[in-house]
């Protein structure tokens, strides 16, 4: 078989969406090692495939193709032209991100997979949602939240068939997160000072809970917050803040290549993710509501406590059993829980066993052999 995939997202580059294709394809390749997997993206440079698997954390191969192409067309250049590309490649099956790839696949009789992970929006999106969902053929959807999928059942007033629809949440590897050193260990690794850790990674982005974390650093001044990850100018930004506020326990790191982000995570004792009601992505927007956070698996896979904000989106996969949950945006509420782990190791210790034992539901290889089940 052969998977022709078709992404917007600029690789390499760090936004989670680059990320998120990345994985997607190599699970691909990993479900079906029959299958010859092809991704196509907007580009000019081709990059070696030894810096993607550092960046990205990834390690079977697969082919890249890198399409010129004009953000003032909106990527439809990009669109028709690997479409096309494809096509003469002989693809047998289309794995895409776009509405517009998975129904110029249909019309000609070809089977596809789509990725939502949002709402469709702006002018065209709605329109090319409406015209894939009614448009036969083989196909399966992927929306990465049951909320995702109420949310678009509500706003198109219809349901979607059980056999087309395929509630996948993003993933882990669980390769990269066996062996973990202790937290111990992985501060000496790193060269961090010895004493007890939260660990925030993933990006700086509105909404994601940063004064809340510099709120938590002020409240604990024995503990180190470690923040993994991050734009230059944002982690300007917050080091700035950090500074006008004297906190010595903050220390933000910037980038980190995927492939290194497990030894972060498992640096620390408790693992924060304080999103706000309204989260914010690379390419703005609200995603608060139906988002499945590639971090959440992450640190269910490192076995660490895990302390989130309560959104009902985020209880789809986390609970009781295996985190601590606490309203988004109360430092108060944040203060107490955060305390409470922090003298309570035997907690700690349970909570991290039981979302790692958890997080087995989640791979990425999981997902992709039911993406692939009704084609193979």
């Amino acid at each position: 078989m052969r998977i022709a995939c078709i992404a917007t997202s600029q690789i390499p580059s760090t936004t989670a969406n680059s990320i998120q294709v990345m994985k997607v394809c190599q699970a691909l390749a990993l479900a079906a090692p029959d299958a010859d997997v092809h991704l196509w993206v907007p580009g000019k440079n081709e990059t070696p495939w030894e810096q993607l698997a550092g960046q990205y954390g990834v390690q079977a191969p697969f082919t890249i193709h890198w399409v010129p192409s004009q953000r003032a067309f909106r990527r439809y250049d990009l669109i028709w032209s690997a479409y096309r590309a494809a096509r003469r490649w002989g693809a047998d099956l289309f794995y895409t991100w776009l509405p517009q790839v998975a129904l110029l696949a249909l019309r000609d009789g070809c089977p596809a997979v789509l990725e939502v992970h949002d709402r469709p929006t702006g002018r065209i999106g709605p329109i090319l949602f409406g015209q894939y969902f009614r448009q036969p053929g083989r196909k399966r959807t992927l929306v990465i939240s049951h909320a995702l999928r109420r949310a678009l059942e509500e706003r198109y007033r219809m349901r979607f068939p059980e056999a087309e629809i395929q509630i996948a949440p993003n993933g882990v590897d669980m390769d990269r997160y066996r062996d973990l050193p202790s937290p111990s260990e992985a501060r000496a690794q790193l060269g961090l000072e010895e004493r007890l850790t939260a660990v925030y990674s993933g990006h700086l982005y509105a909404g994601r809970g940063m004064s809340l974390l510099l709120g938590l650093a002020e409240a604990f001044p024995q503990v180190n917050f470690l923040w993994a990850g991050g734009q230059p100018d944002a982690v300007e930004r917050w080091r700035g803040e950090a500074r006008s506020r004297g906190l010595d326990n903050v220390r933000l790191t910037g980038f980190i290549e995927n492939a290194r982000l497990p030894l972060y995570q498992a640096a620390g004792e408790i693992l924060l993710m304080p999103y706000e009601r309204s989260i914010a992505g690379s390419s703005g927007g609200n995603s608060a509501d139906i988002c499945s956070p590639m971090k959440m698996f992450e640190y269910m896979a490192a076995g660490r406590a895990i302390l989130s904000s309560d959104l009902p989106v985020i209880r789809e996969v986390l609970n009781e059993d295996n985190a601590v949950l606490a309203p988004p945006e109360d430092l108060q509420a944040w203060v107490t829980a955060l305390g409470g782990l922090l003298e309570d190791a035997e907690r700690r210790k349970r909570l991290g066993e039981m979302a790692r034992a958890d997080v087995l539901e989640y791979t990425w290889d999981n997902r992709a052999r039911k993406a692939l089940a009704p084609f193979i």
